[in-house]
């Protein structure tokens, strides 16, 4: 398949995944980071997030609270 044809028939969110993808790929395969690292970044990453959502529930559960 080629390029042109692959960016054809993804969808927005396809697109977006195979570039992650294929940047990932690249810089690792030229040692750019391992994928420790990477795994490392993104398990950080997911966890800044995850506590992202906990403060946005307890804020979300104070106010339902106090509005009672």
């Amino acid at each position: 398949m080629s390029f042109d044809k692959a960016m054809e028939i993804a969808s927005r969110d396809e697109r977006f995944m195979a570039t992650v993808y294929a940047m990932n790929s690249l810089l690792i395969h030229k040692q750019v980071y391992t994928q420790e690292e990477f795994e490392t970044l993104f398990v950080e990453w997911m966890n800044k997030e995850e506590r992202k959502k906990s403060r946005l529930t307890t804020r979300a559960s104070r106010a339902a609270f106090s509005q009672a």
